[in-house]
């Protein structure tokens, strides 16, 4: 495939192909393993996706940070020896298309069912993780049903958001909501008022709403508005649990926070065969700073086609 002048595969590591995005209206990284969205950058605006400096970039691992694809589904498996979040994440992806528009890059990247993921979960089936990269950032995990039967799945667009300091960011949407502090309750809480981090959140929220993301720090406010998706799970794992976490520095937790577009809880899709679904985001930037850069806005409709 002839890629555009504004796209490239590299090699993060041997055997290790990612494509590297460089627009007038964005850069950013794609890696082809595990159709990962790891870094976008629109112009006139810092990064907007966090990368833990201590990802790990290895065949078979997923990384931590940028844009995790969790299918088919979310959290720990109820049989442990299978892989949380699901092994999509894990598997390399084929690339299928991918051209420039005037707004930015749109790429789109292929998996369907094989003997190895067969073992795992012994359904037919075939993804395709569509990006649109410019000043909007969209991306939609399209999953059909290519078994003789139906099958249900849940799944994530796990994204995780560069932010000044987490302990300062407000995040909007969600008052009036119910929640699920994770792991560590299975009671229903009401939502009020804005969320706010001040220790370990592993929440899942019952809501199709967007979410504002308010950064007093980086001055700054990330929108993400989704669709094909009935749930939010807002994540951060706090001073404890960020030393667990290998492939992440113990001090790193308030640099980022996770506002995730799931298909999670009571949100489970069931497909019949031939059946399709679209879990999809959109992330916008919105500067604060007075003084700052006008922002172009994106033609009506978006990018994805």
């Amino acid at each position: 495939m002839k890629l555009p002048n504004c796209i490239q595969i590299i090699d993060a590591k041997p055997g290790y192909p990612v494509l590297e995005i460089q627009h007038r209206n964005a850069t950013g990284r794609v890696a082809l393993h595990g159709a990962h969205v790891m870094e976008w950058m629109p112009a006139h605006s810092d990064p907007v996706l966090y990368m833990s400096p201590d990802a790990v970039i290895e065949l078979g691992k997923p990384i931590r940070g940028g844009i995790p694809v969790c299918w088919p589904w979310f959290g720990p498996h109820a049989d442990s020896s299978k892989p949380a979040h699901g092994f999509v994440r894990t598997m390399m992806w084929e690339l299928d298309r991918a051209r420039e528009t005037a707004a930015g890059v749109d790429i789109v990247l292929k998996l369907a069912d094989s003997p190895e993921s067969r073992l795992l979960w012994p359904f037919g089936f075939e993804a395709r993780l569509h990006v649109s990269m410019g000043l909007e950032l969209e991306v939609g995990l399209e999953v059909t049903n290519t078994d003789s039967k139906a099958w249900t799945m849940t799944g994530a667009l796990h994204s995780y958001f560069n932010v000044g300091d987490v302990r300062q960011i407000t995040i909007h949407g969600l008052h009036g909501t119910q929640y699920v502090e994770g792991r560590l309750s299975p009671d229903k809480r009401p939502q009020e008022g804005p969320v706010v981090i001040d220790q370990e959140v592993d929440r899942l929220y019952a809501s199709d709403a967007p979410v504002i993301v308010d950064d007093p720090v980086m001055h700054r406010e990330l929108r993400i508005e989704k669709a094909g998706s009935l749930s939010t799970v807002v994540w951060n794992p706090w001073i404890e649990k960020s030393t667990r976490l290998a492939d992440l520095p113990d001090a790193a937790y308030p640099d980022f926070v996770c506002v995730e577009t799931t298909n999670a809880g009571d949100d489970a899709v069931t497909l019949e065969p031939g059946e399709t679904h679209l879990l999809f985001t959109r992330l916008c930037v919105r500067s604060l700073k007075e003084h700052d850069v006008p922002q172009p806005t994106l033609p009506e409709g978006g990018m994805l086609v």
